[in-house]
């Protein structure tokens, strides 16, 4: 589930403030069972510090943007060259073994930012105004991205996609990822989509026709699991939430920063 940064974002406030923002006490007659020992750090200085990450400004439509040369930029491009270095030496070793390397991606704020979005609504999601917004296509890539898929099929390394976007956002999906410089295969076998009408019999564990209970990791570590049954080898997967990471059937895993919103 995806949470506002007016919830989800206190805990990295207060990781951001330098300290703890409750301390365990002991339960009794008169006494709490917990007691505060700091301010909370302020909403509004946080959200301030998000925008400084990533050097976010207007251009002359409106429209928020990332700074090229921002701290999340520069965060992302070591993340991607370590990536790079990890590819180039899994598809070596794939050579050897007549193995099937692959990378999985996420899609929103791992290839696709949505930046604009998140401080237009002030960082409270709403699905109505998520579904129009994605429909537009029209999302800039996330720094790197484009090159670092390029790449990955430069070393034979196949690329597949798994997104929490929903099936029936898949051409507005794939319209996007082709207008910023993503041109890969998009079919139903290398790009994953939620279908809670008619779920894969992989998921048949957490997820009937008409009837999604999976979580994000069930959903996102059954997919990989699948992928890795038609014979390839996950050697990364790249997302900006754990719940994109955890779960397994990948050797490795690559965390792209997100401080705007969590998914459970």
């Amino acid at each position: 589930m995806r949470k506002s940064i007016t919830v989800a974002g206190i805990a990295a406030a207060c990781a951001l403030a330098g300290g703890a923002l409750y301390g365990t006490g002991t339960a009794g007659a008169d006494a709490p069972t917990a007691k505060v020992t700091a301010e909370p750090y302020n909403i509004g200085k946080l959200v301030g510090d998000i925008k400084s990450y990533y050097g976010a400004t207007q251009d002359a439509d409106g429209t928020w943007r990332a700074d090229p040369h921002s701290a999340y930029a520069d965060d992302l491009a070591r993340i991607e060259a370590r990536a790079k270095k990890d590819i180039a030496k899994a598809a070596e070793q794939a050579r050897h073994h007549r193995a099937k390397p692959a990378v999985v991606f996420d899609i929103d704020d791992t290839l696709l930012l949505s930046l604009d979005y998140e401080v237009r609504t002030n960082y409270v999601y709403n699905g109505a105004t998520w579904a129009a917004y994605v429909a537009e296509a029209d999302r800039p890539a996330v720094f790197g991205t484009p090159d670092l898929i390029t790449y990955a099929r430069s070393k034979g390394v196949e690329v597949f996609y798994n997104s929490g976007l929903t099936e029936a956002q898949r051409d507005a999906a794939v319209a996007n990822l082709k207008k910023v410089g993503i041109n890969t295969d998009f079919d139903a076998r290398h790009l994953y989509l939620k279908n809670a009408d008619d779920p894969p019999a992989y998921l048949s564990g957490c997820a009937t026709a008409g009837a999604w209970k999976c979580t994000t990791v069930q959903y996102k570590s059954g997919t990989r699991k699948h992928i890795e049954s038609l014979g390839y080898d996950i050697v990364g997967d790249f997302g900006d939430q754990q719940s994109d990471l955890d779960g397994g059937y990948a050797d490795k895993t690559y965390k792209f920063p997100n401080p705007t919103y969590f998914v459970g």
